[in-house]
């Protein structure tokens, strides 16, 4: 069985967070998905069967009442299982303020998937979407609400703690992230350039990364930068140098120099297994 709408996503006076595919899928045994891209956030939430996700060199085997989310311009992979597969209920989203509440109900880095099993609430509120995707105001309102619905019920299961939203010191964190993502390709940017966009002593700066994230800024944007050049190397045929120059590093050795630190291999070997990873899975059944 399969069921399935879309709305549009342009002129949408929903900003922060908004709705743009709903469905459901039985699967057939073995049936599969990728290895692919997809450019918006993706849940899908199970309903009866199994089967496994693959993102991160993670593999992931899911079932009833389990759920995994795809982050956009990720590579990922998933298999309904051959003797029992999955039927799933999905949804895409997309907004501005997408990624902090991912964060908050505690779907970010590698905390990809979720158990719900305390109701069917998850369960409803997505068929109830799927009853109202006719084109209307009072039903782009409706699944607003419910989009909104989903989050909450899914935020009651997360052992996250609450964080004020007006916390000065999660201002700073979110800003000097939101300042690393945009300039991170700029090679000359250091931790003092951070500081002085926020107005803040680089001392306090270090002293809110350490507290909130564990690591340091300089050691953030680093690993930010070599996360970029993992997704080009993966995504990409684009030489080694040009990577390293889209990823903030002047000087290709240096680049593949930081990259062995991080990763424990080069970058060329790195886009060789990555590669070889890719085309194993693409042996296995497909739709």
């Amino acid at each position: 069985m399969s069921n399935h709408f879309s709305l549009e996503l342009t002129n949408r006076d929903f900003k922060d967070l908004f709705l743009c595919t709903c469905g459901i899928h039985e699967c057939p045994p073995g049936h599969s998905y990728g290895p692919a891209i997809r450019p918006y956030y993706l849940i899908h939430y199970i309903i009866d069967g199994c089967g496994t996700y693959y993102v991160n060199d993670q593999k992931y085997k899911l079932s009833k009442n389990q759920g995994f989310l795809i982050n956009p311009n990720k590579l990922t992979f998933y298999q309904a299982d051959k003797d029992n597969p999955w039927k799933y209920l999905y949804i895409s989203f997309d907004g501005e303020k997408v990624d902090t509440y991912m964060n908050s109900i505690g779907l970010y880095g590698d905390n990809l998937t979720f158990t719900y099993d305390k109701d069917d609430n998850l369960k409803n509120h997505l068929i109830d979407m799927l009853n109202h995707s006719t084109l209307s105001t009072s039903n782009e309102l409706k699944l607003q609400g419910l989009l909104y619905l989903f989050f909450s019920d899914l935020a009651s299961i997360s052992t996250k703690p609450y964080k004020e939203k007006n916390s000065f010191e999660n201002t700073y964190i979110t800003k000097a992230i939101e300042f690393i993502e945009k300039n991170y390709d700029n090679a000359y940017i250091k931790v003092s350039d951070i500081s002085n966009y926020l107005c803040l002593n680089r001392t306090y700066l270090t002293s809110l990364f350490n507290k909130h994230l564990n690591t340091s800024p300089q050691k953030f944007l680093m690993e930010f930068r070599i996360r970029k050049s993992e997704e080009l190397l993966h995504q990409t045929d684009l030489p080694v140098g040009d990577i390293a120059r889209s990823c903030g590093y002047s000087d290709p050795l240096a680049f593949s120099k930081s990259f062995k630190k991080f990763k424990g291999i080069s970058p060329t070997l790195y886009r060789k297994e990555k590669r070889k990873f890719s085309n194993k899975l693409t042996q296995l059944p497909d739709k």
